[in-house]
């Protein structure tokens, strides 16, 4: 038998209150932008706020090294490395062409300092040898890195090296970067602090980070510049005001100043005219209702993971919460069940709907308590 799905407005989250439309001022639209793809995204939401051809795959350059970099910090977390590990510099690194770190072959360099210089100076060599150390190839690498991008719901983006330089079959989007720097951010705090990071030195050799707002912009705090002639100037950004974080990615722009420049006019944007509340925090309670047949009469219902929101800023009293939860509910349920759905609206538009579980386990009832529900559930259909 089909469950039947009741509604129910959370009391005591936000009330609607009656504005009449005319009387709300619209956003304005988002700003023209210089690129041939981009994206600009609330983090703890995930909500995007202005986009261009965010789905349209297109070369990386060396934006590709946050894949790189992700791939070695869960190779640090699972233990498999460690940041003081002494890696061999082969002659393919040694020999690779473009940006680089300046390390030397046949030397040993720790992992620490690889992965700060391709993440700060963009080496290419060292991330080429971070890809030997771990994998025995670059090649092999690679193919760690697009199981990656497949686990975290790249699903238009495909490497075929470490570094960006050009490949036909080497392609991403700026919709599948901004889910990789979330990720980066989220998954990895402590390395994502060297995003940040102005100038790296090895080797005797001081050279700065390409990330034109890590001068400009003191709210800018990483993430990975990438430039080849076919790709053009590219920058992937992330930027916290208030307690507000975004990401924005422009590919294809003309030039240093221009990738840095269309980046900032996002930032002013998105900062200006929105804000994001965080609404429920994982595995508390968001609302309870009747189990029936149960060693208990209620279940509490909460969410897997927080809930945020990003509304145009003024408009978060005028969020309404509502909830869809399947019933009856008939014991027992399992801790984790899928069993409705928490939605907020705004206006006509839903800003965000997500999955409420069981946040306990429920028995069944004794034989008695069973027998009094299946009549009243019979009764009342």
């Amino acid at each position: 038998m089909l469950k039947k799905l009741k509604r129910i407005v959370l009391i005591g989250f936000v009330m609607a209150v009656s504005v009449s439309q005319a009387a709300i001022t619209p956003n304005p639209s988002a700003p023209s932008i210089a690129a041939k793809a981009y994206i600009l995204q609330d983090f703890a939401s995930g909500r995007v706020l202005a986009e261009s051809n965010s789905t349209e795959r297109l070369p990386p350059a060396s934006i590709t090294k946050l894949m790189t970099a992700y791939v070695v910090s869960h190779e640090l977390a699972a233990g498999n490395i460690a940041l003081d590990d002494d890696v061999l510099i082969s002659e393919k690194a040694w020999r690779m062409v473009g940006s680089r770190s300046f390390i030397e072959v046949n030397t040993k360099v720790p992992v620490e300092i690889l992965l700060r210089g391709m993440i700060i100076q963009s080496g290419n060599d060292a991330a080429v040898a971070l890809a030997e150390h771990i994998a025995g190839s670059e090649e092999t690498f690679a193919q760690m890195m697009n199981q990656y991008a497949q686990k975290l719901g790249m699903f238009d983006t495909n490497y075929r090296n470490t570094t960006g330089l050009p490949d036909p079959d080497h392609y991403t989007t700026a919709k599948d970067i901004a889910i990789l720097s979330a990720a980066v951010i989220r998954d990895f705090p402590d390395h994502y602090k060297w995003y940040a990071e102005k100038e790296f030195t090895y080797n005797g050799i001081t050279q700065h980070n390409r990330n034109k707002l890590l001068w400009r912009d003191t709210t800018v705090d990483g993430l990975k510049t990438g430039h080849t002639e076919e790709a053009g100037y590219c920058l992937a950004a992330s930027a916290v005001r208030s307690d507000m974080r975004l990401i924005s990615v422009v590919l294809g722009t003309r030039s240093e100043n221009a990738r840095a420049q269309e980046t900032q006019k996002l930032f002013n944007y998105g900062f200006r005219f929105f804000e994001t509340h965080d609404l429920y925090q994982a595995q508390t309670k968001v609302v309870d209702t009747k189990v029936w047949k149960g060693a208990t009469r209620q279940i509490e219902l909460g969410l897997a993971k927080p809930l945020a929101v990003t509304v145009p800023r003024g408009r978060y009293k005028d969020l309404v919460a509502s909830t869809n939860i399947q019933q009856p509910l008939v014991a027992p349920i399992e801790a984790g069940s899928q069993l409705g759905q928490v939605e907020l609206r705004l206006d006509d538009d839903v800003i965000a709907q997500e999955s409420l579980i069981a946040l306990h386990t429920v028995e069944q009832g004794s034989w008695w308590h069973r027998l009094i529900d299946s009549i009243l559930l019979l009764i009342w259909g």
